[in-house]
């Protein structure tokens, strides 16, 4: 089983920003990267019509043998993956905003979320929310249209950056020091924030820990790939293979879906 690829689903191309810390990390495992870019964004849709996504892209992952699944969807993660490992024997790998590290490295107490609607009035943000940052203050965006944008392959138009203003003001007006990216998309916006931001401002994204995870939860269960041969990566998508294929560092066949 240690050569079955590790399998990764967005609703969309943003969980490439993942699939990145991955392979790095693990250059020789084998990966199969699902962009549910059809259905994108998942953040407006409800808890249902968000697992009932999660399962088709899980079906498929499992039909090409994947060892391990990565939800590189925040939205996806908070909504449906205990459903998924309740229903699935493989391990999954969930993304979480990174509020836990922001909260305790803040130094003048008020850190920003940026993230989906759907993140945001997770059950799962709420816990991890209250058990972190109880005691400072949380300004919480939800960054409507920017899943859009990225998608539609206007990552650094005016459009988005008039939207990035808009959503950082009230961030900046309470002091913020720490800005959370709580949706795989948002690592992409990363050059365009810095120039947004104050030099003072960090930025915390979840993709190093989860990749990190990724080889925690392989070792745990034996499921590393000790072959030093060149691994596999295939990407799949049902929306625009130029748009996914436009943001990978490496060259790769970006293979469509209906």
């Amino acid at each position: 089983m240690s050569k079955q690829p590790i399998g990764i689903f967005d609703s969309g191309i943003g969980g490439t920003s993942i699939w990145k810390e991955i392979h790095a990390l693990l250059p020789h495992e084998n990966t199969i990267y699902l962009a549910d870019s059809k259905n994108a964004p998942y953040g407006p849709k409800g808890k249902q019509a968000i697992i009932d996504l999660s399962v088709k892209n899980t079906e498929f992952l499992l039909k090409q043998n994947c060892k391990l699944i990565v939800v590189a969807c925040n939205t996806a993660t908070t909504n449906a993956i205990d459903f998924l490992r309740s229903h699935y024997k493989i391990p999954f790998i969930g993304i979480e905003p990174a509020i836990k590290p922001a909260a305790l490295q803040t130094k003048t107490k008020a850190i920003g979320i940026l993230a989906t609607k759907g993140t945001l009035t997770s059950a799962l943000f709420s816990k991890t929310s209250s058990l972190f940052a109880y005691n400072i203050k949380v300004i919480e965006q939800i960054g409507n249209g920017i899943v859009e944008l990225i998608e539609n392959g206007e990552l650094y138009s005016d459009a988005m950056k008039t939207l990035l203003k808009t959503y950082l003001k009230p961030m900046l007006d309470t002091n913020i020091d720490y800005l959370v990216l709580g949706c795989t998309h948002y690592p992409y916006l990363i050059p365009l924030l810095a120039e947004l931001l104050p030099k003072h401002v960090k930025i915390i994204d979840s993709g190093e820990a989860v990749a990190r995870q990724t080889k925690a939860i392989l070792e745990q269960h034996n499921l590393l790939n000790k072959n030093s041969a060149s691994a596999k990566i295939s990407f799949y998508t049902n929306g625009n293979p130029a748009i996914l294929k436009s943001l990978l560092t490496i060259d790769s066949t970006v293979k469509t879906l209906p």
